[in-house]
């Protein structure tokens, strides 16, 4: 495949293959027979590697809302490949819904972000697949917790599946975004970071909430060398039964494949690597600046900790705080840095400099308590 000179889906997609990019496209929901094929043939005429999604099973928040058709709908997942050749994936929650796959010889499942956040209902599902040749999606967990998604994944390869990757769908947060469910792309990294050979898939759906915002988050998590996108497309969005706001037209998402950009993850021209190199070189001298004026500001914040504490007064100075706050967020906007960048930054800084100071507090509480108590035996 010459990344070269074909990097745009439209060009790749006859190159690609689901192992090397998962597309999972398909109605939030299986409805009715006629609108889960009306949306696979579609899909499969531009998507023939495509895996195709449908909710049989849907957690709501309330009773009463849709929760999804049941085992009767598994039948229809299974003349989606019969008819056009793709292979269907749907949600599992419990030991019930594996054993109705299972049957129905479907390869593909994920695993919810409100099961992931229960590691008792994951060992559940882990064990009720175990040892079947199954792959297995799991979702990040409502919540922001890195640990808790690596958890749940590491339950599942346990388990001796086929294949284990993981799908990012964005966190709850309180925040106010534009989002449905913020990125937080950082913790994906974290994640990659302790499984470097896991696979990860984007939700652009569930980040995003909304059709405007789904090309921007598919091109995203393509740009970060994410490895497949999951797109809820529904033949006529505006009468699903779940996700009605954030769902497109399997005609709306060709055209949205059809646009994203492809970018190599390596290179062998040595003249890129070179310049590359140069580059990377001058950024951990810079790297290493900052280290050292990072141990010289605690050294000076030490410093303060101990005239604080020798004058009686309060390690947390509001109005000080205030002022470094300012100065440096105005710096970074002269600068044409990112201001929620530098603000967030400085707040770890600060930070750690109260923990330090609080260290010299407490340490120094401590020797006058054990000298006063010697001097009382």
């Amino acid at each position: 495949m010459n990344l070269i000179e074909k990097n745009t889906f439209r060009e790749l997609a006859n190159d690609l293959t689901r192992d090397e990019f998962t597309c999972i496209f398909g109605p939030c929901s299986a409805e009715s027979r006629d609108q889960v094929l009306e949306a696979a043939s579609t899909i499969a005429k531009a998507f023939p590697n495509a895996l195709f999604r449908s909710g049989i099973w849907k957690p709501r928040t309330r009773p009463g809302a849709f929760e999804g058709i049941g085992a009767e709908g598994l039948s229809w997942l299974i003349e989606v490949k019969e008819l056009y050749g793709l292979e269907p994936i749907t949600e599992v929650a419990t030991p019930a819904h594996v054993e109705a796959i299972l049957r129905s010889n479907i390869k593909y499942v994920w695993v919810g972000a409100r099961t992931t956040v229960n590691p008792f209902s994951v060992q559940e599902l882990a064990e009720a697949l175990r040892g079947s040749d199954v792959t297995v999606f799991v979702k990040n967990p409502v919540n922001p917790d890195v640990s808790l998604w690596i958890g749940a994944i590491e339950r599942m390869q346990r388990a001796a599946l086929k294949e284990v990757k993981a799908i990012h769908r964005g966190f709850y947060t309180h925040e106010s975004s534009a989002f449905r469910n913020a990125p937080r792309w950082e913790l994906v990294i974290d994640l990659k970071t302790a499984l470097p050979e896991l696979k990860v898939i984007c939700d652009a759906s569930h980040i995003s909430g909304h059709p405007d915002l789904i090309p921007g988050v598919a091109q995203k998590a393509v740009d970060l060398d994410y490895q497949g996108l999951m797109i809820e497309s529904h033949p006529r969005p505006k009468e699903a039964l779940s996700d009605a706001i954030q769902q497109i037209t399997p005609k709306e998402l060709i055209h949205l494949m059809s646009g994203l950009i492809f970018r190599k993850a390596e290179t062998a021209d040595s003249e890129i690597l070179g310049r590359l190199t140069e580059l990377r070189d001058r950024v951990d001298g810079a790297d290493d600046a900052i280290l050292q004026s990072l141990i010289a500001r605690m050294k000076l914040v030490s410093q303060i900790g101990e005239h604080k504490r020798k004058h009686n007064m309060t390690i947390f100075q509001l109005q000080r705080w205030e002022e470094v706050l300012r100065r440096t967020t105005e710096s970074a906007q002269a600068s044409g840095l990112s201001v929620d960048f530098v603000k967030r930054l400085w707040e770890v800084i600060h930070n750690e400099s109260i923990r330090l100071q609080y260290d010299i507090f407490n340490r120094s509480s401590e020797s006058s308590w054990i000298i006063q108590d010697k001097k009382s035996q």
